[in-house]
Formats: structure tokens, C-alpha cells, sequence
């Protein structure tokens, strides 16, 4: 028999469906998602820790699941919520279908309820506290109650949960030993980054987020990246002042996601959090010098306050969407950041050139002290 299950959201909303995988209830953070594809690489995404993410696309488990489309080594995400029921896979790279893939990774989601309605009040009262609990009595108290527990992401500081605890090279068949030695520190990094620092020739050496500037500069890096990652970035004060320090030894830095966001914090701006943030494929960004629209993948909560950046740094890229940062450079330091996911693993591939120019800017770099 199908077990009934409650999606409990703080404000006192909910939604009654089906339950979906394993454990009794699951409690964080309730996002949604609008990408058509890559439901494995999002839920193994580090960035999702403490979240419940809501799917807009209908066909979750279509395709089933597969050794080669995880972003880490296990699930992040607290929980999903569909619309309809995983359905079985009809996809030639299938090895697993969705439904042994969430009892593999104990994994609870909530099926069978109108995902819209949802995605629609998540965007009027924005991301909140939920919980999915899975009930024949369908106590939705209860469920309020522990959305109401869990709290607010302000203030969370997660990459230490997420990030690897010891430093290593990262190598895969794909991809031959480098020219540059390339340092990426883990806040809850992507495999899809790794793989498009190895295909620009480098070799990648990734550290854990609690990592010194002293630490970091052991291995003579040529670059230096700063990883997506989950939570707030104001709660990171540690890796804060790590890249302050790095800022000072003028190699060359380049921030994605919740890197940027830090990057920023180091050189002085603030962060804002969003009312429900930016998370899916196809979200537009505009060079706002050459005017070029990229289409990206993002996912994000917190942005950085454009208003609150000091003098020096340049504003690169801007959130068509809403206006927001999306990235920036410095007038006398070798950084580059951006705030959505170059990598576009899943997504569209328009801003992977950002690999391409931070390697130029290692080469600039490399040639003023040749």
C-alpha cells in the first residue's frame, strides 16, 4: 500500500501526497528547481545540503541514474518533491532506476501533489522551512512544528559537512597530467568543475575548506579556485579571512557560486539573502560590456549586494532575470567570479569560456614575472 505523506511549510501551508523512499520525515530548506534535466546531478550537487527541492518538471526518473552523473560522491539534498510518481527509465545509460537510487542514498520525497501551486507560493512568501513527513494519520501539526524547528539557512554555515576533510588530486581517464598546477578549495565542489579545470591542461589539486592560505601556498599553485558550495556565505568567516590572505599574494583567483559570493565578502562587499533565489537551467546573463546574453545554470540563495562593493572592482555580469550581480573582476587583482555555474553540469555550456579566461589570466600572470 501506497504510504500517504505531508509537505508542512513554516508559514502553516501544506500539501498532502504520497511518500516516496526511505525514512519517516525529512526536514530543510524548500527550494524549487525549473531544469528539464539532470534531476541526479542536482540531488548530488554539495550545494543543495539542507534543502527539499521541489522539481517543476513532471518527469522525475524518466531517464533513471548512472555511476557517471553524480556531482560528489553521495547525496545532499534533505529531500525532493514531485509531481508525479518516478517513473520507470527509458534511457540506454540507465543502470539503476530512481526509485533503487533514493533507497540506495536514504533518500524521503513526496510525490502526487500540485507542484505548481507550490513553486507558486514559494514565490510569493519566498524559500522557507518545510518538512515532508510520511504518515497513514497525516498529523500536519507535527509537520509544521518541525519545519518550524529547522529554521532559516541565514546564519548556516555548512561547507565543513559537505567538503572533503584531506587534500588530493583530482584525476579521471579522460584527462592527462596538466602544465599548471591548479588549487581548488572544497566548499562542496562539483565534479563538473574539476573536469573543466583538467581539460584546460591543468592539474588539479583539491583542498579541504579548512585549509590556510599557508596551506595552500605549499603547493605553488598557479591558480587558485574557489569552489560552489551551500549555506551563507557571511557564516564562512574562517575561509574569509584565508582568501583575504590570498589576496595579497597576487596569483590568480577565480570564484564560482559560493566562491564568488566569498570572494566578494574578502574584498569588502556584503551578501543578501534572496527571497527564493536563483535555481535551474536557462536563466539569462548579460555581459554588461558587451551586452552578450549567456545562458546558465544557477543555483543559488544568497547574492552579493552590488551597492555594498568597494572601489576597484568592475561589474561584469548581471542577472537578466532580476538584475542582480553575477559577476565581476578586480581594476588591480588577478580575480575573476561569477555567480552561476560555468561547468553547466546539467545545463547549457555558454559561460564554460569563463575557464578559458581564467586560464589566459594565469598566463598573463605568468608572463609579467617570467
Amino acid at each position: 500500500m501506497q504510504k500517504k505523506a505531508i509537505l508542512a511549510l513554516a508559514d502553516g501551508t501544506h500539501f498532502e501526497g504520497i511518500a516516496v523512499g526511505h525514512g519517516d520525515y525529512t526536514v530543510g530548506e524548500v527550494v524549487f528547481n525549473t531544469a528539464m534535466t539532470g534531476y541526479q546531478e542536482v540531488l548530488s550537487d554539495p550545494s543543495y545540503a539542507e534543502q527539499l527541492i521541489t522539481f517543476t518538471y513532471p518527469h522525475i526518473g524518466n531517464v533513471g541514474t548512472n555511476a557517471e552523473d553524480f556531482e560528489a560522491d553521495k547525496v545532499y539534498a534533505k529531500g525532493f518533491i514531485v509531481r508525479e510518481l518516478p517513473t520507470a527509465p527509458s534511457s540506454w545509460r540507465a543502470q539503476h532506476s530512481f526509485m533503487q537510487f533514493i533507497e540506495e542514498y536514504n533518500l524521503l520525497g513526496i510525490a502526487e501533489i500540485d507542484t505548481r501551486a507550490l513553486v507558486h507560493h514559494l514565490r510569493q512568501h519566498g524559500a522557507q522551512a518545510g518538512c515532508i513527513l510520511a504518515s497513514v494519520n497525516g498529523d500536519v501539526t507535527t509537520a509544521v512544528a518541525k519545519a518550524e524547528a529547522w529554521g532559516d539557512m541565514q546564519g548556516r554555515a555548512l561547507i565543513d559537512a559537505v567538503a572533503t576533510n584531506k587534500a588530493y588530486a583530482w584525476q579521471e581517464s579522460l584527462h592527462k597530467a596538466g602544465n599548471h598546477i591548479i588549487v581548488v578549495v572544497d566548499f562542496g565542489v562539483k565534479q563538473g568543475i574539476l573536469r573543466c579545470l583538467a581539460a584546460q591542461n591543468c592539474n588539479v589539486i583539491v583542498v579541504p575548506p579548512q585549509s590556510t592560505a599557508e596551506d595552500i601556498l605549499k603547493l605553488q599553485p598557479k591558480g587558485i579556485v574557489l569552489s560552489n558550495g551551500p549555506g551563507d556565505p557571511a557564516a564562512c568567516i574562517a575561509a574569509i579571512k584565508t582568501i583575504q590572505t590570498l589576496l595579497t599574494k597576487n596569483i590568480p583567483l577565480f570564484g564560482i557560486c559560493l566562491g564568488h559570493q566569498l570572494l566578494a565578502l574578502a574584498l569588502g562587499a556584503k551578501t543578501m539573502k534572496m527571497k527564493q533565489g536563483h535555481h535551474g537551467a536557462n536563466h539569462p546573463v548579460q555581459d554588461v560590456v558587451t551586452k552578450r546574453v549567456f545562458i546558465t545554470s544557477q543555483n543559488h540563495g544568497f547574492a552579493v549586494d552590488e551597492a555594498t562593493l568597494p572601489a576597484g572592482i568592475n561589474v561584469k555580469y548581471r542577472s537578466l532575470f532580476d538584475n542582480t550581480l553575477q559577476g565581476f573582476s578586480h581594476e588591480t587583482l588577478p580575480v575573476l567570479a561569477f555567480q552561476g555555474h560555468p561547468e553547466a553540469s546539467p545545463g547549457p555550456n555558454d559561460s564554460g569560456i569563463l575557464f578559458k579566461q581564467f586560464i589566459k589570466l594565469i598566463n598573463a600572470r605568468s608572463m609579467q614575472h617570467a
